[in-house]
């Protein structure tokens, strides 16, 4: 999750879900090939954001947030406090974080590197860990306190102007800080300084990064490049995407980010996007997006803000796990907060059992002979073929 700023903080209903109709699944069949089309540029099947915030949009504010792409340099601290003092050795905290750099290199087809480096000593902050507040409803600018005080604790050891990020890891001891929220400085406010530099972007761990390790980092870091969170703050909390996208569930099974957000981030190209964007029809192949390489997502353009997404799925790379391969179909609204929606899995099987540890929305990934449509929007989306390739869709607007 990310802590807003006041000044940015906004709210606007998330839209209806739209209707879902599959036919039975067939065998997978020979890709056809697909009739020569004139294509629209994929610029057309871009959306703009409309919240001021984290959101779907395209156009995602380079002040506010960090580049996704390239090398960014990560500090690591780790901290104490008076009522909870660390008793072990920071070794073990930089190895649960560790593995986020690798993930996060395999997640982007190399195009988005941390450097992660650690400050191995225990910095001891000012206060009581259970003074900082950590709860649900953590307000910036309590959140600023802690990333304050950790950053003056720590500066004596360490060149903040060498690193675009950071981390802070409390120790185990602490209870209190219970959960990982994402500092984003307000651009308005003096914030916090070391060193001649601004701190811009941070992550403050909890004690859920036991529970989901390094992808909490995958996460919480996705925020700093402008992702929104795809869980609930209302309602069944993954009623949206399940575990498709670790911005959803970070305990999912399929937690590759989605390839609109590859898309989003830079590191899937234009050249690798089939958008349709307007009335008509066209047939794309889509190669698995935790392979580099392909096209990678079909953009079917519905609204100023709104679109259908077809992209393919298979259980390999940071998806290993998966719940169900194939194709995974939903819609992306760049004016829906985060946390009301913004993304929506379709479910291709929705009277499917799930076997233990999956969830319905995780057996969402439709296979060959299936269809979508929504009739409001004149939608449909084919899957006319499937191998280990990937697969074929066909995108239709009436």
């Amino acid at each position: 999750m990310s802590v807003l700023p006041t000044c940015l903080r906004s709210a606007t209903a998330a839209l209806a879900l739209a209707s879902c109709l599959t036919a039975p699944a067939t065998a997978n069949a020979a890709a056809p090939s697909p009739a020569p089309q004139s294509a629209a540029p994929a610029s057309d099947c871009a959306l703009p954001g409309r919240t001021g915030w984290t959101d779907e949009g395209h156009d995602t504010d380079r002040v506010q947030f960090q580049p996704a792409s390239g090398t960014r340099r990560v500090l690591t601290l780790f901290v104490d406090f008076p009522d909870a003092r660390a008793a072990d050795s920071t070794d073990e905290y930089a190895a649960q974080l560790a593995p986020a750099a690798k993930w996060m290199r395999t997640a982007s087809y190399g195009r988005s590197r941390l450097a992660i480096t650690s400050l191995h000593r225990w910095i001891r902050m000012p206060a009581d860990a259970h003074s900082y507040g950590f709860e649900r409803g953590l307000t910036f600018e309590t959140h600023e306190k802690y990333m304050r005080d950790a950053i003056a604790a720590a500066d004596p050891y360490a060149d903040f102007s060498r690193y675009d990020m950071v981390y802070v890891v409390p120790t185990r001891a602490a209870s209190a800080i219970s959960f990982s929220p994402t500092y984003l400085y307000d651009p308005t406010g003096s914030g916090v300084t070391a060193d001649g530099a601004r701190i811009k972007w941070a992550v403050t761990f909890g004690q859920d990064l036991w529970r989901w390790g390094p992808k909490v980092a995958a996460h919480e870091t996705g925020h700093t490049f402008g992702l929104p969170d795809l869980y609930s703050f209302t309602g069944a909390t993954h009623q949206y995407v399940g575990g498709w996208d670790v911005m959803g569930n970070i305990a999912g099974h399929a937690p590759q980010y989605l390839g609109w957000h590859s898309w989003k981030l830079g590191w899937t190209r234009d050249s690798q996007v089939a958008c349709l964007a307007a009335p008509g029809r066209r047939t794309a192949r889509l190669t698995p997006v935790e392979r580099p390489g392909g096209t990678k997502i079909a953009v079917l353009r519905t609204s100023e803000t709104t679109a259908y997404v077809a992209e393919s799925r298979r259980a390999e790379g940071n998806d290993r796990d998966a719940c169900s391969t194939g194709v995974l179909i939903y819609k992306v609204d760049s004016a829906a907060p985060t946390g009301e929606g913004p993304v929506r899995v379709m479910n291709g099987n929705p009277t499917a059992t799930p076997p233990t540890g999956c969830t319905g929305l995780d057996l969402a990934a439709f296979t060959p002979g299936q269809t979508f449509t929504d009739p409001d929007s004149g939608v449909r989306i084919d899957v006319l073929a499937g191998g280990g390739a990937g697969d074929v869709v066909r995108l239709g607007r009436s």
